[in-house]
């Protein structure tokens, strides 16, 4: 049997508990009794519920052990607060794997998918550790440390804020050898007082816990490059950058999207690069720099990062593509739904502007959250790039994309509904073979009904097996 994740003793000496009700070794470590696995330590934390309410049901799903704050029948380790506890298990998982070279990834837009795109290069470098899912948060860093297997060799975190002073302590947290922003853009900014130059300055919170001499990986396109570059400089960090310029460390010269990929044409420090990557989103471009980088601090070889961008599919609700079958021929459904902002917008409707379909570009869109008072100019500051992307319709929903809806020429205008699961009917409606279809929201907003209404359509649905 495979060497445990802890064992009970490991537990108890590194949060300060008590072993109770016998020893036990932990081959995970969960929080969420409906993804248990067997062997996992469950750790019961505070929350809508007590997670103590939890702790049988979490034994009967296979849990070894748990970490609890009051008696429960089993096996446990015994604390004053499992939240602290669970954080200092996260410590102590960073602290036992010495090797381990460490990595960050935050940013306004891409961070899930960069740092997903990064944790498939490790994965073929050696014995790589990452994020599942957006685990991003006060819960999900110390959480996916305290996973972190004592060989481990790599691993990248995703870390995420919607205020200021919510990312330094996770950086502190993590303590990376390399962190990258992907860009930073009015994201949150209805929670901060100055606005996106807040949220500039909370990106750069991630330098907080960087290791001395660490990598900093940053976008010179973006404005804030001087200031975040200043910052990361002033931690002790050595800036490497990407983007178009000539100076880029990582420099993007062209990006071709074509039916379910693209073809990425690039200079890394000089060397001319040319591959292929699944992904079509323009912002894919910078990205696949922004994983170079970040894979090549980590010690990864080049051949590996390459090969790793080159098989990395396009994740569920953010640029996941499929065929929608018709009786009469089929559709291609561009998957955006998981979130946005008005430069994730942007990019989305460049990127299909730059494609050729044998129909017509149709995009659905779903309100844009988190944006204060400038919320309705920015919806209908969308209208611009609809047209110069050259989409023909356009669906919105929800009472901040009404302000996009009437800025549109009537010619453009697909349809409106006050919500996402009223406005799927109209999307399905519309569709026909040859069109390339984009659904993207806030999550929100309930973009994914959008999604959900018109992958109902496909005829395989309803096919058996």
């Amino acid at each position: 049997m495979a060497e445990p994740l802890w064992t009970a003793e490991e537990i108890a000496k590194a949060v300060g508990g008590k072993v109770t009700g016998g020893d036990f070794a932990a081959h995970g470590v969960s929080i969420d009794t409906r993804s248990i696995e067997t062997g996992d330590l469950f750790v019961a934390l505070a929350g809508v519920r007590d997670g103590h309410e939890f702790v049988g049901q979490a034994r009967a799903a296979g849990a070894s052990g748990a970490l609890v704050s009051q008696p429960v029948e089993g096996s446990a380790v015994m604390v004053e607060d499992t939240f602290k506890a669970l954080e200092k298990l996260g410590e102590a998982a960073r602290d036992r794997a010495l090797q381990a070279r460490r990595g960050a990834v935050t940013g306004s837009v891409g961070k899930t998918s960069v740092t997903q795109a990064v944790r498939a290069g490790l994965m073929l470098a050696g014995k790589g550790h990452s994020s599942v899912k957006s685990y991003n948060n006060h819960i999900g860093v110390p959480l996916t440390l305290a996973r972190m297997p004592r060989d481990t060799e790599r691993a990248v975190f995703e870390i995420g804020m919607n205020h200021a002073d919510e990312i330094a302590p996770l950086s502190r947290f993590v303590r990376p050898h390399a962190v990258a922003i992907t860009t930073v853009g009015p994201v949150h900014v209805e929670n901060f007082p100055d606005g996106e130059t807040g949220v500039a300055r909370a990106k750069a919170e991630i330098f907080a816990g960087i290791e001395p001499g660490g990598v900093a990986v940053l976008n010179a396109d973006n404005k804030w490059f001087e200031l975040l570059s200043a910052e990361a400089r002033k931690a002790g960090a050595e800036v490497r950058s990407f983007g178009s310029g000539e100076a880029c460390d990582a420099r993007l010269i062209d990006f071709q999207p074509q039916a379910g990929h693209a073809v990425v044409q690039a200079r890394l420090h000089g060397k001319v690069l040319d591959f292929p990557i699944l992904q079509t989103g323009f912002h894919w471009g910078p990205n696949s720099m922004a994983v170079l980088l970040m894979l090549e601090a980590l010690d990864v070889e080049l051949s590996d990062s390459l090969a790793a961008l080159g098989s990395f599919e396009p994740l569920a609700g953010r640029g996941a593509e499929r065929r929608i079958r018709l009786p009469a021929g089929a559709f291609t459904l561009i998957d955006e739904s998981y979130n946005a902002n008005p430069i994730s917008m942007a990019a989305a409707f460049a990127s299909l502007g730059a494609r050729k379909p044998a129909g017509r570009r149709i995009v659905a869109l779903t309100d844009m959250l988190e944006l204060g008072a400038e919320g309705p100019a920015f919806h209908a500051g969308l209208a611009e790039p609809l047209a110069s992307a050259k989409v023909d319709l356009v669906f919105c929903a929800g009472p901040l994309m009404k302000s996009l809806w009437d800025a549109l020429p009537s010619t453009r205008r697909g349809g409106y509904a006050e919500t996402a699961a009223e406005l799927g009917p109209l999307v399905a409606q519309a569709a026909e073979p040859g069109d390339l279809v984009m659904v993207k929201g806030s999550n929100g907003s309930k973009a994914g009904a959008v999604t959900a209404a018109l992958t109902l359509l496909d005829a395989r649905s309803g096919e058996a097996g």
